[in-house]
C-alpha cells in the first residue's frame, strides 16, 4: 500500500515519483513546522527537574509514541493503521532504529558534552546525508547546494562556538557524531523509499526508544510539573514534530529539506531568551543571520530551479530532539 492507501501496482513507484509544485510546497511547510515543533526542546528542557536522563528518555519517548499512534488512528483508522505498520518492512524498521538512536544519543549526550559541541556535530548530517546519496544513489548535489550548506555551517559554527570551553568529551562527541550519521542515513532511507508511509517507523522508533530507556532509568516517578513538561517534550515537541516531518520530507529535495531544519537552531536560542531571561549572544545572532539568509536564498533558488519536473533526489533528515 502507498499513502493513498492504493495498492502498490497502482502506484507510482520512489524512482518514477514526481512530486508537482503543490506537494513540493506542501513538503516545505511541513518540514518548516516540524522544525518548529522542535525548536522548543531546549526551553521545555530547562524546565524539567528530573535528573535522570533515561527517565527524561522514557517518559518523553513513551508520549510521543501515544501521540503517533493516536494520529494515526486519527488519520487513517485502526485498519490501515495496521496495514501501514506491517507495510513498512525493512525500510521503515531501519528508519526507526535510526530515529531512536537519535532521540536516545541526544538526551544522554547532554549529561557528557556541552549543546553546542552536539549541535556542531548534528550540522554536519545535511553533507553527509547528501555524500551517501551521491556515492550510493549518484543523486547529484549542485554548486549552490554545497555553497549554502557551507554557509548553515559556517552560521552554526558562529553560533555555537562562544560556548565552546575547550573541554572534550570522547563519549557526549561520539555520542554527537552518532546522531549526525544516523539521522544522514535515515535520510537518505526515507527518500529513497517514498512509496513507504514513514510515520509508523517514526513511531516505533520511539516505542524502541522507550524500551531501552525503562531497562537503564533508576526511576519512572517524576513530579506533576515535570510530567506535564514531559508531556509537551514528547507529545508536542518531539510527536508532532515526527509526524510533521514524515508527511513532509518525502514531498522535498534532500538539500532543502535539511536546510529548513536550520530553523530549529535559528529559533531555538530564541524561545530561551524569551521565556528563560536568556540572551543570545552576538555571535548567535551573527550566525543565524548568515544561516538565515542561506536558507531563504537556497529556497528561492530552488523552487525556480525545479519550476520543471526532474527525478527527485534524497530527502533531508534534521535533527529531531
Amino acid at each position: 500500500m502507498n499513502e493513498h492507501g492504493q495498492p502498490l501496482s497502482t502506484a507510482v513507484s520512489a524512482a518514477d515519483a514526481l512530486p508537482g509544485a503543490r506537494e513540493e510546497r506542501l513538503g516545505v511547510v511541513l518540514v518548516f513546522l516540524s522544525a518548529l515543533m522542535w525548536s522548543f526542546g531546549g526551553t521545555i528542557a530547562r524546565f524539567i527537574e528530573t535528573p535522570d536522563s533515561w527517565t527524561v528518555v522514557f517518559w518523553r519517548s513513551l508520549w510521543a509514541a501515544i501521540f503517533l499512534i493516536a494520529f494515526m488512528l486519527w488519520r487513517d483508522g485502526l485498519r490501515q493503521t495496521l496495514r501501514l505498520i506491517v507495510g513498512m518492512g525493512l525500510p521503515g524498521i531501519a528508519v526507526a532504529l535510526c530515529f531512536a538512536t537519535a532521540s536516545v544519543a541526544f538526551i544522554v549526550a547532554l549529561a557528557h558534552t556541552t549543546v553546542a559541541n552536539i549541535l556542531l556535530m548534528q550540522a554536519g548530517a545535511p553533507l553527509i546525508a547528501a555524500l551517501i546519496g551521491w556515492l550510493v544513489f549518484r543523486e547529484p548535489v549542485g554548486w549552490a547546494t554545497w555553497a549554502a550548506i557551507a554557509a548553515v555551517l559556517l552560521g552554526i559554527t558562529v553560533m555555537v562556538s562562544d560556548s565552546l570551553d575547550g573541554r572534550i568529551s570522547p563519549i557526549g562527541d561520539g555520542l554527537a557524531l552518532t546522531i549526525a550519521v544516523t539521522l544522514a542515513v535515515a535520510t537518505v532511507l526515507t527518500r529513497r523509499f517514498a512509496h513507504v508511509r514513514m510515520t509508523p517507523a517514526t513511531c516505533l522508533g520511539t516505542i524502541i526508544a522507550s524500551i531501552v530507556a525503562a531497562t537503564q532509568a533508576g526511576s519512572f516517578a517524576v513530579g506533576a510539573a515535570d510530567m506535564g513538561f514531559l508531556f509537551a517534550f514528547g507529545a508536542v515537541n518531539l510527536g508532532l514534530g515526527l509526524a510533521l516531518f514524515a508527511s513532509g520530507a518525502r514531498l522535498i529535495p534532500a538539500a532543502l529539506a535539511a536546510l529548513l531544519g536550520t530553523f530549529e537552531p535559528i529559533l531555538g536560542p530564541i524561545w530561551v531568551w524569551l521565556v528563560h531571561g536568556e540572551e543570545p549572544s552576538e555571535r548567535t545572532l551573527v550566525g543565524g543571520a548568515i544561516v538565515f539568509a542561506a536558507v531563504l536564498v537556497h529556497i528561492a533558488l530552488e523552487f525556480r530551479r525545479r519550476a520543471r519536473p526532474r527525478r527527485p533526489g534524497v530527502a533531508g533528515l534534521p535533527n529531531p530532539h
